[in-house]
Parts: structure tokens; C-alpha cells; sequence
């Protein structure tokens, strides 16, 4: 049995027992987060919504808040001595493990 759901902009299949990331969301670990905008819930038959599945759900634990590998940006302007630019950015993340998806 598999969903797809959407959360952070981003649109997701998911599976029971599956660990997932996703864009950071305002919980703490250990607590329960429910996604109610599933799209799409496959069990014996497939069920399509129309933008999202009546009644469908899935149930995420969190594990953990955490932000990704550093990543280096590096601007410039060709010919211009200085218009150089070195920037970073680690993006926030929440580790899932997915519980239950009901539909």
C-alpha cells in the first residue's frame, strides 16, 4: 500500500515504515504529524483525487529536526573585480517515519 501526499510544495510516495524528508515543519520529535492532502491512496484498488482523495490521511511520527549539507554560492560579475560574492546555506529539514495511511 503506497500514497502520494503533498507537503513543503513538493509532492511525495510514501509507504508504511518509509523514512522521509521534508521541508521543515513546526513540530517536536516524537510527536504525531497528520497530512491530510493526499492525491493518490493504492491499496487493492487506486483511488485518484480530484485534488486530493475524500477521507484519505497519513500518519507520520517525527524523528528529528535537522539541516542539510552545506551547499556554496558563488556570484560574480564578469570583467567587475568586485562584485564577488561567496554565501552559503544549509536548508531545514524534518525526518518522518510514516505510521498508518488510511483511505
Amino acid at each position: 500500500m503506497y500514497a502520494i501526499i503533498e507537503t513543503g510544495g513538493k509532492q511525495l510516495k510514501v509507504e508504511e515504515g518509509q523514512a522521509i524528508f521534508v521541508e521543515k515543519l513546526d513540530a517536536e520529535p516524537e510527536s504525531e504529524v497528520v497530512f491530510d492532502k493526499v492525491i493518490l491512496v493504492s491499496d487493492k484498488t487506486l483511488k485518484v483525487g480530484a485534488p486530493y482523495v475524500e477521507g484519505a490521511k497519513v500518519t507520520a511520527v517525527v524523528d528529528k529536526q535537522g539541516k542539510g549539507r552545506k551547499i556554496m554560492i558563488f556570484k560574480y560579475k564578469p570583467k567587475k573585480g568586485s562584485t564577488r560574492r561567496r554565501q552559503g546555506h544549509r536548508q531545514p529539514y524534518t525526518k518522518l517515519t510514516i505510521k498508518a495511511i488510511e483511505g
